[in-house]
């Protein structure tokens, strides 16, 4: 058992880092969860966000991404990639030039009236400023490992007053971080709900779970219908709710929780981790997110 316990951990280390791990099956899969097939199932959204020595942004040009800034969904039939990019070649796209894909492109110095069917992008542009100016996690681009359905595979902790940290952890076959395909009525970040709810179903009502972000995302897409997934390497929080309630539903004092919450389903464990330097590294993330973000647009 503690060379499974030893595994897992480097595993999640190795998640930590930026790397990939491969998915050979999936945990939890609802028989309304289909494999990943674009334009059928999934809809993949690429936006890249380039600034110029003044600090004004584009699009048209040939480019080459030099880290996500953002993911966002409303679950898997639309993902939204948005890259931090910088030229490489083309030319300034023109109305003569239009196609499906755009219109055409100009320069924008952030202070003229922007024409736009949403404003959603500003956001994104606010983003890739914010990221120049600070990055606050490190540089993130997809792994090239396939996946079959759209995954979130979960680095799911419980944390303390006293610093101690939890993850839950599938028993069989062997000890192992669980994984949860993504269904089209929900968020891609329901997956961990999911987990919870089968691990621990009196509890999951008191408590909140938290995506707070990816470390790494995988995906191939060589193969069409069968490796057009996408593999999110997730941290979760499992938070106690701050508002306690007795049995009468009347409101009472939180007092603080020592130990996660007891699992209910055979199948789960939870694994309190020792070694310190693990220990530091996923406090860290938990505390300053430092973290690529994955929003939920629903």
């Amino acid at each position: 058992m503690e060379k499974e316990w030893r595994e897992v951990e480097e595993q999640v280390e190795r998640l930590m880092s930026g790397q990939g791990s491969e998915v050979t099956g999936c945990d939890l899969c609802p028989e309304q969860c289909k494999p990943a097939t674009l334009k059928k199932t999934v809809t993949y959204i690429v936006c890249a966000v380039i600034f110029n020595e003044k600090v004004k942004e584009e699009a048209g040009f040939d480019c080459e991404p030099i880290t996500l800034l953002l993911i966002q969904e409303q679950g898997p039939q639309w993902i939204r990639f948005n890259f931090l990019a910088k030229i490489t070649g083309g030319s300034l796209k023109t109305l003569l030039e239009a196609d499906q894909e755009s219109l055409q492109a100009g320069w924008w110095d952030r202070k003229a009236v922007l024409p736009l069917r949403g404003r959603d992008i500003i956001r994104i542009i606010d983003c890739g400023l914010k990221y120049c100016q600070g990055p606050w996690h490190p540089v993130t681009l997809p792994l090239d490992l396939s996946c079959r359905h759209v995954v979130q595979k979960l680095v799911l902790v419980f944390t303390n007053a006293a610093d101690k940290i939890w993850l839950l952890l599938i028993k069989a076959p062997g000890l192992h971080l669980p994984s949860a395909a993504a269904v089209k009525t929900h968020a891609v970040t329901w997956a961990a709900n999911m987990v919870v709810q089968e691990a621990l179903p009196t509890a999951y009502y008191d408590h909140d779970v938290n995506t707070l972000g990816v470390f790494s995302l995988q995906h191939s897409g060589r193969q069409q219908g069968r490796t057009d997934g996408v593999c999110f390497n997730t941290l979760v929080a499992l938070v106690p709710d701050r508002v306690q309630r007795n049995q009468d539903g009347e409101k009472v004092a939180s007092t603080g929780v020592l130990q996660p919450p007891p699992v209910e389903n055979p199948r789960y464990l939870w694994h309190e981790v020792h070694k310190q330097t693990l220990r530091e590294k996923l406090l860290e993330k938990i505390r300053n997110t430092s973290i690529l973000p994955l929003h939920s647009m629903y």
